[in-house]
């Protein structure tokens, strides 16, 4: 029988945010894959894990070295994923062994926790559903016009990362763009100069730019579009949160017009979508 790959989400910051589940797993697999061995040892030498590492999994070799971590668990041997922080495959390697896994009948079995993405989005005051992650935008400036014009477009909250190097004419393109769009930039989640940046994309790129130099991680998030067809929202998304809303004790009249809010829809589509589920239902 072949072992079980488990896809572990390590801290993007605080080495308090860590499960229990991640820690056992860690501890009993024969043999952890790190997207960089230095920073996992000193997430395992906290929490006093003395599992082997094998040789790092990071974008650049993981297509050659998915080889040498299938045969391990062909041999039946069980083994962790790590990336170097959050959740692995979110814009981090193992993309290429996860298919490879899948494909061949080897157990994957994902262990939750931390993620950038999500804690970037609840804490952000924009809609958080229906959203997009993106991950990185392109390096060139032109193509990363092209990218960011395309999602502004879009009737989502889109959720990116940046390279604090870039983030400076990153946003100075949102404020060409759309001066006005709800614009969020998260920097250091969860660590100790954690902070979140609120408004319009002119607004925060004036900011940054007063600011100078941008240290530590970055998450930017901007709202969705106004200007989107209606049509091509999440009709199911938006009951789901209606009917959510329901059940923490709203009455139908303020789930209305929260969802609404958070959607960025009138209230009487809302109100609409509601009404045809209704007649749909057996």
């Amino acid at each position: 029988m072949p072992g079980t790959l488990y896809l572990c989400a390590t801290p993007i910051g605080n080495l308090e945010d860590i499960t229990l589940r991640v820690l056992r797993v860690l501890k009993e697999v024969d043999v952890i894959v790190a997207e960089d061995s230095r920073r996992t040892r000193q997430l395992l030498s906290r929490y006093g894990i003395t599992t082997p590492l094998a040789k790092s999994l990071y974008q650049g070799v993981e297509e050659e070295r998915t080889e040498a971590v299938l045969e391990l668990l062909r041999a039946g041997k069980n083994v962790a994923l790590v990336s170097d922080a959050g959740t692995p495959l979110i814009s981090d390697p193992g993309f290429p062994l996860v298919r490879a896994c899948v494909e061949e009948g080897i157990p994957v079995v994902p262990v939750p926790g931390p993620s950038a993405v999500l804690a970037a989005l609840v804490a952000a005051g924009l809609p958080p559903q229906p959203f997009l992650f993106a991950g990185y935008p392109p390096r060139g400036i032109s193509a990363r016009r092209t990218w960011l014009s395309q999602l502004l477009r879009l009737p989502y909250t889109v959720v990116f990362f940046e390279s604090p190097k870039r983030l400076l004419a990153t946003l100075a393109l949102l404020a060409e763009l759309a001066p006005e769009r709800q614009t969020v930039v998260a920097r250091e989640l969860t660590k100790v100069h954690e902070e979140f940046v609120r408004g319009s994309t002119q607004a925060v790129h004036a900011e940054f730019a007063r600011r100078g130099k941008v240290l530590g991680e970055v998450v930017v998030l901007f709202a969705p579009s106004p200007e989107a067809p209606k049509e091509s929202m999440d009709q199911e998304a938006v009951l789901a949160r209606y009917q959510e809303l329901l059940r923490q004790g709203l009455s139908p009249s303020e789930a209305r017009k929260r969802t609404a809010k958070e959607f960025g829809i009138p209230a009487r589509q809302v109100y609409q979508i509601v009404l045809a589920a209704r007649k749909i239902s057996p």
